[in-house]
C-alpha cells in the first residue's frame, strides 16, 4: 500500500503591510472631511511631508520613501531626502495582482494586511470624527484591494477608540466588508489617554468578543516620545538616538499588551482574541514568567482570577520575527499553539526570503509544531479557511 501523501503546510503572513497610495484619503474619504485628508506634499525646502490635517508628521520629514523600501539602501532612504514617497514603494505594497506575485514568489498562501501611513497619524488627531473618517476611508480602500483576492488577501480593520460608538459602527461595516481582524493603536494619545479598563471603552470589547475580531496591537511612529527615554524628534539625523528610538518601538506594544491583561480585559471579556505584533516572540516567555511571579505577591491587589500566563494562554497569539535567534526554545517553552511569524513586507527593516528563514528556525520543533507557528495557528485565530 503506498503512503498517503502528506498534507501541504500552510503559511500564513500574520503581519503583512500595504503602502497607502498618496491619495488613499483624498478618494476614499467622506466629501465633508476632503479639505482635511491625509495626503503627501512639499515643504519649502522641497522636502516630502506628510500632512494629518494640515500638520507635518516631523518623524518622517524628508524619509517617506523609507516608510516603505524593503530591499533598498536604509543610509539612503533615511539621511539623503531625496527619494520620493513611491520609490520606496514595491509594486506588490499598493497592486494586488503584484501582491500575489510576491506571495508565490516567497511561498506565502495567506497575508493579513496592515497600514503604514495608517500607523503614523493617530496620535496626532484629536478629533474623534475626523479619526473615524481617516479610518473608515481607510478600511474601504483596503477592501477593495484585498477584494481582487479575498482567499489570500486578508483585510485588517483599523479603528480609532476616541469615539467608542463610531469605532463599533465602524467595526460592523468592515466586518460586513470583509474584515477579520482589528489593528488598534497601542498609543495612549490615540485613545485620549484613557486606560484600556476605562469603561467607555467596553462596547468596543464587546463588540469584539461578539464578532470574534482578534484585536492586534502593532508599533507606531509619532513625534511624541514614547516615555521620557525615547524623543523621536531629538538628533532628526539619527546619530544620537535613531537606533534606541527605532528599537523602542516594541515597548509600546509590549506595555499595551500588558496594560491589558494586567487590568483585568481578559477577565471581563474571556473570549476577545488578542494578537502582539512587531516586538518578536522571544521576550514572551520571560515575561509572563515575570508577569506569573509579580501576581503572586500581589494577588492581594490585582482584580485578576488567574494567572496573567493563563489569560495569555487562552486568549493570545504573539508573532515572531525571522531573525530571532532562540523561537524554537521559546516556542517549546510555551506551547506552539500561542505563535505565529510575519514578514513584516514591505517596510525598510524587512527582507526577502523570510519564509526559507522561518522554516530554519523551526527546524528544532516537531513538524506538527511548526505547521501551527507557520500557519495553522493563524488560520483558526482569525477563522481563515484553505
Amino acid at each position: 500500500m503506498s503512503a498517503t501523501p502528506s498534507t501541504p503546510v500552510v503559511t500564513v503572513d500574520a503581519d503583512g503591510h500595504v503602502l497607502e497610495p498618496r491619495d488613499t484619503w483624498l478618494e476614499y474619504i467622506a466629501p465633508a472631511y476632503r479639505a482635511r485628508a491625509i495626503r503627501i506634499d512639499h515643504d519649502s525646502q522641497g522636502l516630502e511631508v506628510l500632512l494629518i490635517d494640515g500638520k507635518p508628521l516631523e518623524a518622517v520629514r524628508g524619509r517617506l520613501a523609507g516608510l516603505g523600501g524593503v530591499e533598498m539602501d536604509p543610509t539612503e532612504l533615511l539621511t539623503t531626502g531625496r527619494y520620493r514617497y513611491e520609490e520606496g514603494c514595491p509594486p506588490g505594497s499598493w497592486d494586488p495582482a503584484e501582491r500575489l506575485r510576491i506571495l508565490d514568489q516567497e511561498g506565502i498562501d495567506i497575508a493579513l494586511l496592515y497600514p503604514t501611513i495608517g500607523i503614523c497619524w493617530e496620535g496626532h488627531v484629536q478629533d474623534p470624527k475626523l479619526a473615524h473618517a481617516y479610518t473608515e476611508a481607510y478600511n474601504r480602500w483596503l477592501c477593495d484591494f484585498c477584494g481582487h483576492d479575498p482567499k489570500r488577501l486578508v483585510p485588517i480593520m483599523h479603528l480609532n477608540l476616541l469615539d467608542v460608538d463610531l469605532a463599533v459602527k465602524e467595526m460592523h461595516r468592515a466586518h460586513a466588508a470583509g474584515c477579520r481582524g482589528i489593528y488598534i493603536s497601542p498609543d495612549m494619545y490615540a485613545r485620549g489617554r484613557r486606560r484600556f479598563d476605562d469603561p467607555a471603552l467596553d462596547p468596543f470589547w464587546s463588540a469584539a468578543q461578539e464578532l470574534g475580531l482578534p484585536v492586534a496591537f502593532h508599533v507606531v511612529v509619532r513625534d511624541q516620545p514614547t516615555t521620557s527615554y525615547a524623543d523621536p524628534l531629538d538628533d532628526t539625523n539619527g546619530a544620537r538616538f535613531g537606533l534606541f528610538n527605532f528599537a523602542f518601538l516594541a515597548i509600546d506594544v509590549m506595555a499595551a499588551f500588558t496594560e491589558l491583561l494586567t487590568t483585568g480585559v481578559l477577565e471581563r471579556y474571556p473570549r476577545l482574541k488578542v494578537t502582539v505584533l512587531e516586538s518578536g516572540a522571544n521576550w514572551i516567555s520571560a515575561w509572563l514568567d515575570r508577569l506569573d511571579h509579580k501576581f503572586e505577591v500581589m494577588h492581594a491587589r490585582t482584580i485578576l482570577k488567574m494567572k496573567p500566563s493563563e489569560y495569555f494562554k487562552r486568549q493570545c497569539l504573539v508573532s515572531a520575527d525571522p531573525d530571532e535567534t532562540i523561537t524554537a526554545e521559546v516556542v517549546k517553552h510555551v506551547g506552539a499553539q500561542y505563535f505565529v511569524w510575519a514578514s513584516d513586507y514591505p517596510h525598510i527593516d524587512a527582507s526577502m526570503g523570510v519564509v526559507r528563514e522561518m522554516r530554519e528556525r523551526l527546524k528544532p520543533l516537531p513538524a506538527a509544531d511548526q505547521r501551527l507557528v507557520l500557519g495553522d495557528n493563524a488560520l483558526r485565530f482569525y477563522g481563515l479557511a484553505h
